[in-house]
């Protein structure tokens, strides 16, 4: 363990989350595999959500599973998950259920995705650098609850931790925003920018967080 990290464990220990901040540019890096190293978005979610959309961007070489965004209730640790299970697919779950979407292999590359559903109709839609894929439908009626444990970086087979070191990301995440409502295309395009017109739940320009482990904000 070296003195920055164990600086930075040290600082999360005794401070907890940051107060939410504009991270600009920013990314953050997780610089190797790991069962423990995430990122904890610290938003305080009061409402289940019938609707909803998270857009961000990952910069990897990865070409074995990884985790980018997961949702989790104490009921279902698969409440919300963005998962990309090899190179050229993203899969997508709702309330432990999945559907995917196929793109190209652009193995380093940096990628950024939104994804939005709705209960009312199930429809999932789905955006890889600003551009709309075919829409597909997906747990229709469904409610996805709170509060919930939200985590970059890996994915949640519990509450806030059940983490696998075989689907972590090694990379970049980075402009990471959620809503409770569905967003057009061209709201897509400003969230790639970091400019939304929309008021995001949270979103990059005031963004809620705490570290846990190595993994660093860089320039």
């Amino acid at each position: 363990m070296g003195p920055l990290w164990l600086g930075l464990l040290i600082i999360t220990a005794l401070f907890g989350p940051t107060a939410p901040q504009d991270l600009g540019s920013s990314v953050f890096v997780f610089p190797r595999e790991s069962q423990s190293a995430h990122v904890q978005v610290t938003a305080k979610l009061e409402k289940p959500l019938n609707n909803f959309t998270v857009c961000l961007k990952s910069y990897t070489d990865l070409s074995r599973p990884y985790s980018l965004f997961s949702y989790a209730t104490k009921k279902q640790s698969n409440e919300i998950l963005l998962f990309k299970p090899k190179p050229g697919q993203y899969d997508f779950n709702v309330g432990n259920q999945f559907l995917s979407f196929r793109v190209p292999e652009n193995l380093g590359e940096v990628e950024h995705v939104c994804i939005s559903w709705e209960s009312s109709t199930g429809i999932v839609s789905f955006w890889l650098n600003g551009k709309p894929w075919p829409r597909k439908g997906l747990q229709k009626g469904y409610t996805v609850g709170v509060p919930a444990s939200i985590v970059l970086g890996q994915d949640q087979d519990s509450f806030g931790g059940g983490f696998d070191a075989k689907q972590s990301l090694v990379g970049e995440i980075s402009s990471v925003y959620m809503w409770d409502v569905g967003i057009s295309t061209a709201e897509v395009v400003s969230a790639l920018y970091d400019t939304p017109g929309q008021t995001p739940l949270f979103g990059w320009n005031n963004f809620p967080y705490k570290i846990v482990g190595e993994v660093y904000l860089k320039p």
